[in-house]
């Protein structure tokens, strides 16, 4: 399991809940796109993006988002979300996800987005803040 996501700086672990379930029992599709969020909300706080959005209203937007399901969840189980940055742009990223849990040892999903950096004052997209651009180069330990 670690293997697989060795290449992914920030991973969340998220533990399924009974509730995440459908009537078909199991994970309901929408849930990946949670587990997606909570390891994108964490990368943003371990490059301090949330400080800035404070400070400049400068912040990350969702401009698209994917998911390739490979192998049903079920409860109970713990997954593992890996998140990392496969491309910088001018005034948006694209973010590779995959996830994996405690009783598969292969992926369960896959997914993709691309996150827009805004501006939140003026209701706009605008270039990603340097700071960012080089958190993101030493988080990743790769310059884009």
């Amino acid at each position: 399991m670690q293997a697989l996501l060795k290449t992914f700086p920030v991973v969340a672990t998220i533990p399924v809940k009974w509730g995440d379930m459908d009537a078909f029992q199991h994970v309901n599709n929408v849930i990946y796109f949670r587990y997606f969020e909570t390891v994108r909300i964490q990368y943003f706080e371990t490059l301090g993006w949330l400080e800035i959005l404070e400070q400049l209203g400068i912040g990350p937007i969702l401009g698209s988002i994917s998911c390739r399901f490979r192998i049903p969840l079920t409860y109970p189980d713990t997954v593992f979300a890996g998140a990392k940055i496969t491309e910088i742009r001018e005034k948006r990223f694209s973010m590779e996800y995959l996830i994996v849990s405690e009783k598969h040892p292969e992926p369960v999903a896959e997914g993709t987005g691309i996150v827009v950096c805004y501006n939140y004052q003026k209701n706009q997209t605008t270039q990603i803040p340097e700071i960012i651009h080089q958190a993101v180069e030493k988080l990743e330990g790769r310059n884009f």
